[in-house]
């Protein structure tokens, strides 16, 4: 798993990552894409930091290995739910810097 951002735009897949959907989509026959935060709505409520901080343990773990192949897949996708929160606070900082750079330039005397 890359970090947030590392060489993706949000909501692509991480290079390498596993299909979208959950098994039960797949077992089912759905072809709705997996909503990583929706699946752990809990970490929509942290802040960059602590979301960052929360995925570089679980890039760690997964590198570790030792795990099976289920508790694999449950940390991947905590990650990939991780990683959008990162990707969503990130560009709501890039929108507030846009803003404020567009604000100082319509002020400029020209």
């Amino acid at each position: 798993m890359k970090a947030a951002g590392a060489g993706r735009g949000p909501g692509e897949p991480a290079e390498g990552a596993p299909p979208t959907g959950t098994a039960e989509q797949a077992e089912a026959g759905g072809t709705e894409s997996f909503d990583p935060v929706a699946a752990h709505p809990e970490v929509a409520e942290l802040d960059y930091e602590q979301a960052r901080d929360e995925l570089a343990d679980v890039v760690k773990r997964l590198e570790a290995g030792g795990l099976s192949l289920e508790e694999s897949l449950a940390l991947w996708e905590r990650g990939e739910a991780l990683a959008t929160v990162c990707e969503r606070h990130l560009a709501g900082a890039q929108e507030r810097v846009d803003q404020a750079l567009q604000s100082v330039q319509e002020d400029e005397p020209e």
